[in-house]
C-alpha cells in the first residue's frame, strides 16, 4: 500500500510541475503621490512570455514614460511606477504564457496624498499687542487634523482665551506679547494611515528699542598709538539707530573717532589720558529711545627709563645694578640672569621698600617705588654677562638688557699631560680664560720658547688657546713645560707634562666562539693604553706547532669582537692578539685554543650597516662576512626596493671578497629595504636585512636666467653649453700646467712622450704623523685624504688641533691618498656598485694586512 501511495503522489507532482504558477511581490501596494515603487512578478515553471496589464486592461508597453516593464531573466519581470499620481491607481495583472498554458496574478495599487505643507513660513513677525494670525496651510487625503504646540506642550485653547485655532488651521494669538515669542510646532496627523508631519515656525514679536553695553568698563593703554573699542548692542522694531555722545557732544567719524555701519561700535584712536571718562550709547526708533553708559579707563604701560651697563673687577666688595621704570599702575620690577630670576615679590611703595636676598647672601634685590637695584657682593668672574630687567603691571610689561663686564686675571684650564714619542709631533694646549684678553708665553727650564737653540718647537695662538707643538728628538724633550698668561689684572702660570708614550699591554682574550669556517674572538682592551689611543689590533692564528697567520684590524670605538675567516672545519687552532698604538705594537696575549665546528651547509647572514654618501640619495651598504658554512662564499646577492612598493630592483651579483655596494639614484625622502644574501656551494644564507630613509631633497635655487627677456630657451641652453665648454678647457689647461693632470696631460703622456705625474717626488704622498702602523717595525704614518676631514658642527670648518695633531704639514703640501685602486665599478641605470677584492695574505711571516 505504501508503494502505491508513493507512485500516486509522484504522478501528481509531475503533473503539477508541468503547469505555470505566478506570484507578485509585494501582494499589494500603497504609493504616495510623487513617489516611485516597483513590483516583482515571479513565475514557477517554463514561461515564454511574461506581460503586465494596467487597470484598464491594456498591455503595458516597454516605452511608456510613467510605467516601465523589464524582464530580468526567464522567470521574473519587474513593473516600476515612477512619480505616481492618482491616475495610476487600480489593479495590475501579470500574465505568464507558454503555448496553451497560462497563469496570472494581480496586485492592487492605491495612490494617496501625503501630508503636504503648502504654506508655513518661518519666521512670522508681529508687533507687540497685535492679534497675530500664525499661518500653517496643510493638505492631505483624507484631510489632516492640526495640533499646535509651544515650548514642547500642546496649546490648550480652553485654558487661555487669547489662543484660538481657526477653521483653516491657523493659530490666532490675541494681544500677542513678547513672552509669546518663540518656536511654534504646527503638527498635521492622518489617523487612517498613522501619518504625521510638522513644521517649526519661529514667531518674532517686535517691541520698543532695548540697548546693552558689551562692557560697562573698557581699559585702554595711553601713549602707545593703540585704539579703544566701545560697543553696545541695540534691539527693537523697526531697527533702531545708534549714536554716541561724550560730555553731551555727539561724536562723528573723523580723525579721532570712527563708527561702524550701524553705529554699535565706537573706536577711539590713539588713546590719551584725556580720553578717560563716560561715553553714552543711544538707541532710537519711532517708539522712543534708550541710553547706556560705558566708562573708559586709560592706563600707561610699563617703560624702563634707566638701565646702564656696568663694569667691575673680580673680588670687588660689590657692584650695584639699577633699573628704573614708569607706568600706571606702578610696575613690579624683577631681575634675571641666565636661568635665575631675582624679584622683590610684592608691589613696592615709597613707605615700605621690599627686599629680596639670595640664600648665599651674595645677591640682594631692593625695590623702592619705580626703582629697583640688584646688588652683587664678592664679585666673581662668573657674574659677567647679560642681565635682564623686567617691569610688569596689570596691562603689560617692558624689558631691557644690560651687560655686566667683570675684569679678572687669567685662569688656565685643560689637561696638564700629553703623550707622544720621539719623532712624532704633539700639541700641548694651554686654554686661557681672561678679561681683558691675556698674552701667553711658554717656558722650558726657565727659557722662553721658541728660542734660538730649540728648533723642534712651534707656537700657534687662537683667541683663547695657545698650542705648543713639540717634535721630540730625544729623551731630553720630555718633561715639564710652563705656560704663563698675563693681562692687566694679573698673571697665572701652569706646568704641563710631555710624557713618553709606551706601547700598549696585551689584550685579554675572554672567549672564542667557533663556527665551521670562522671564529669570533671576544676580548677586553689592554689594561694600559700607553698614553695614546689603540688604533689597531693584530689577531694571529695557527694550527698547533705550525707558523702563525695573521691580520690587522682597525680599532673602532668599543671594539671587543673580531671575526677570523677562512678557517677549516673541525680543526683545532691557537689564537693570540696584540694591540697597536701610535708608539708601536705591544706584547702578544697568551694563546687560546679552540676547535672549529663541522660543515654546516649554507653560510650565515651577513651583518649590514649603511653610510650616507655625499649625495643624500645615495647609500653605501657595508657588510661583515659571518660564517661561510664550511665552503667558500661564491658571491653576494643584493636586492633593494622602496618600502611603499612591492617591486624589487634588479638583483645585483657581487664576487666573493666584496665588502660593500653603493646604491645611487634613489628617490629622495624614501624608506628603502635592503637584503644581502651570501651564497656558497651548499646554498644561500638568510638575508641580512637593513632599512634606511634617504634625505629630503635639497631646495633648488630658481634659475636666474628665467627673468631674462629677449632670449629663447634654445639660446639660453646654447650659451650655457658654450660657457661650460670654456670652463672645462680652462680647468684642464690649469690642471696641466699646475698639477700635471687632465685631458691635455693624458695626450701629452700618450702621444708626446711627456713624463706623467708619477715622476713627482714621493714627498707629496707623505701624510701627517698620526696613530697608524704597517706590518713592519718602521715608523708609523697615516695618509689622510681631504675627504676624511671631519667638519665641525657649525658646517664644515677645520677642526682645532689636539695634543697629537701637528699644526703644520710636511713641505706645506696637501696630503692626498689614492684610495680607489683595486676597486671595480658595475653600473646600471639606477645602481652604482663598487667592490673591493680581498687583499692577498703575505706569505713572509704568514701575516696579512687588513
Amino acid at each position: 500500500m505504501l508503494q502505491i501511495r508513493d507512485i500516486i503522489w509522484g504522478l501528481l507532482f509531475i503533473g503539477c510541475a508541468a503547469t505555470i504558477q505566478v506570484q507578485i511581490t509585494p501582494t499589494q501596494g500603497e504609493i504616495s503621490v510623487g513617489e516611485s515603487k516597483f513590483f516583482l512578478c515571479e513565475v514557477v515553471g517554463d514561461a515564454k512570455d511574461i506581460d503586465w496589464y494596467d487597470p484598464s486592461g491594456e498591455r503595458i508597453l516597454p516605452n511608456r514614460p510613467d510605467i516601465f516593464v523589464s524582464r530580468s531573466d526567464e522567470a521574473t519581470s519587474t513593473l516600476t511606477i515612477y512619480h505616481a499620481n492618482v491616475d495610476n491607481a487600480g489593479i495590475y495583472k501579470c500574465v505568464a504564457k507558454n503555448g496553451d498554458k497560462e497563469a496570472q496574478a494581480t496586485v492592487q495599487v492605491k495612490i494617496f496624498q501625503k501630508i503636504t505643507f503648502q504654506s508655513a513660513p518661518s519666521p512670522q513677525e508681529f508687533s507687540e499687542g497685535d492679534d497675530a494670525d500664525i499661518i500653517c496651510d496643510v493638505v492631505s487625503s483624507p484631510p489632516p487634523a492640526i495640533i499646535w504646540k509651544h515650548k514642547g506642550s500642546k496649546i490648550q485653547v480652553a485654558k487661555d482665551v487669547r489662543f484660538r485655532i481657526m477653521g483653516n488651521g491657523h493659530l490666532q494669538i490675541r494681544g500677542i506679547k513678547k513672552t509669546d515669542e518663540g518656536m511654534y510646532n504646527c503638527e498635521a496627523r492622518v489617523m487612517a494611515r498613522g501619518e504625521i508631519d510638522f513644521r517649526m515656525i519661529k514667531v518674532v514679536v517686535n517691541v520698543l528699542p532695548t540697548i546693552r553695553a558689551r562692557q560697562s568698563e573698557v581699559n585702554a593703554t595711553a601713549d602707545v598709538g593703540n585704539s579703544a573699542l566701545l560697543a553696545c548692542d541695540a534691539d527693537g522694531f523697526p531697527e533702531p539707530t545708534v549714536t554716541w555722545a561724550h560730555n553731551n557732544i555727539v561724536l562723528e567719524t573723523g580723525d579721532k573717532y570712527s563708527l561702524n555701519e550701524d553705529g554699535s561700535e565706537l573706536v577711539i584712536k590713539d588713546v590719551k589720558k584725556v580720553d578717560e571718562g563716560d561715553y553714552t550709547c543711544i538707541a532710537k526708533n519711532k517708539a522712543g529711545e534708550k541710553a547706556e553708559e560705558v566708562s573708559l579707563n586709560v592706563f600707561v604701560q610699563p617703560k624702563i627709563t634707566y638701565l646702564n651697563n656696568q663694569t667691575a673687577s673680580e673680588f670687588d666688595e660689590k657692584v650695584i645694578l639699577t633699573c628704573e621704570a614708569s607706568g600706571d599702575p606702578t610696575p613690579d620690577i624683577s631681575w634675571s640672569f641666565e636661568n635665575r630670576v631675582f624679584t622683590e615679590g610684592q608691589q613696592a611703595s615709597w613707605t615700605r621698600p621690599d627686599k629680596y636676598e639670595s640664600l648665599d647672601r651674595n645677591i640682594v634685590v631692593r625695590s623702592h617705588a619705580r626703582v629697583s637695584s640688584l646688588t652683587l657682593k664678592n664679585v666673581q668672574f662668573t657674574y659677567a654677562g647679560q642681565y635682564l630687567c623686567t617691569a610688569n603691571n596689570s596691562i603689560g610689561q617692558d624689558n631691557q638688557q644690560m651687560y655686566l663686564e667683570v675684569r679678572y686675571a687669567p685662569k688656565i684650564l685643560g689637561p696638564v699631560t700629553a703623550y707622544t714619542w720621539e719623532g712624532n709631533p704633539a700639541n700641548i694646549s694651554c686654554e686661557v680664560e681672561a678679561h681683558p684678553g691675556a698674552s701667553v708665553v711658554w717656558f722650558r727650564d726657565g727659557l722662553q720658547l721658541p728660542s734660538a737653540n730649540v728648533t723642534n718647537t712651534k707656537i700657534y695662538n687662537t683667541p683663547t688657546i695657545s698650542y705648543l707643538e713639540i717634535t721630540p728628538e730625544s729623551q731630553n724633550d720630555f718633561g715639564s713645560y710652563n705656560c704663563t698668561a698675563t693681562n692687566v689684572m694679573g698673571t697665572e702660570s701652569k706646568e704641563f707634562l710631555l710624557i713618553q708614550a709606551e706601547v700598549p699591554s696585551s689584550p685579554e682574550i675572554q672567549q672564542v666562539e667557533p663556527f665551521s669556517s670562522t671564529a669570533v674572538v671576544e676580548f677586553e682592551e689592554p689594561d694600559s693604553m700607553g698614553g695614546v689611543p689603540i688604533i689597531k689590533y693584530r689577531v694571529e692564528w695557527r694550527l698547533p706547532g705550525q707558523a702563525w697567520n695573521g691580520r690587522v684590524y682597525d680599532a673602532e670605538e668599543d671594539t671587543t669582537r673580531i671575526t677570523i675567516v677562512d678557517l677549516k672545519p673541525e680543526t683545532t687552532y691557537e689564537v693570540r692578539m696584540s694591540a697597536i698604538n701610535g708608539k708601536g705594537e705591544g706584547e702578544r696575549s697568551p694563546a687560546s685554543t679552540f676547535k672549529t665546528e663541522p660543515v654546516l651547509g649554507e653560510p650565515s647572514a651577513p651583518k649590514l650597516e649603511v653610510k650616507v654618501q655625499n649625495r643624500g640619495n645615495s647609500l653605501k651598504v657595508n657588510w661583515i662576512k659571518q660564517d661561510d658554512g664550511g665552503s667558500p662564499i661564491k658571491h653576494y646577492l643584493v636586492r633593494y626596493k622602496a618600502k611603499h612598493t612591492s617591486h624589487w630592483k634588479p638583483e645585483i651579483r657581487l664576487p666573493n671578497g666584496s665588502e660593500y655596494v653603493v646604491l645611487s639614484g634613489l628617490d629622495w625622502n624614501t624608506e628603502y629595504e635592503i637584503h644581502v644574501v651570501a651564497e656558497n656551494q651548499q646554498g644561500k644564507s638568510e638575508p641580512g636585512i637593513l632599512s634606511f630613509r634617504t634625505a629630503i631633497e635639497p631646495t633648488t635655487i630658481p634659475d636666474a636666467m628665467d627673468g631674462v627677456s629677449g632670449l629663447g630657451t634654445g639660446a639660453i641652453v646654447g650659451i650655457l653649453i658654450v660657457v661650460f665648454f670654456l670652463l672645462l678647457v680652462g680647468v684642464d689647461v690649469t690642471c696641466y700646467f699646475l698639477n700635471k693632470c687632465g685631458l691635455l696631460m693624458c695626450i701629452a703622456v700618450n702621444f708626446c712622450g711627456k713624463a706623467g705625474p708619477g715622476a713627482k717626488s714621493k714627498d707629496i704622498e707623505e701624510g701627517k704623523a698620526a696613530f697608524t702602523k704597517d706590518e713592519s717595525k718602521e715608523p708609523i704614518v697615516e695618509v689622510r685624504t681631504e675627504e676624511e676631514h671631519i667638519p665641525n658642527q657649525e658646517g664644515g670648518g677645520p677642526t682645532e688641533p689636539n695634543e697629537t695633531t701637528p699644526l703644520t704639514e710636511p713641505d706645506g703640501k696637501a696630503v692626498k691618498d689614492d684610495n680607489t685602486k683595486g676597486e671595480t665599478e658595475v653600473k646600471n641605470a639606477t645602481t652604482e656598485v663598487k667592490t673591493v677584492p680581498n687583499e692577498a695574505p703575505q706569505t713572509n711571516g704568514n701575516e696579512s694586512k687588513a
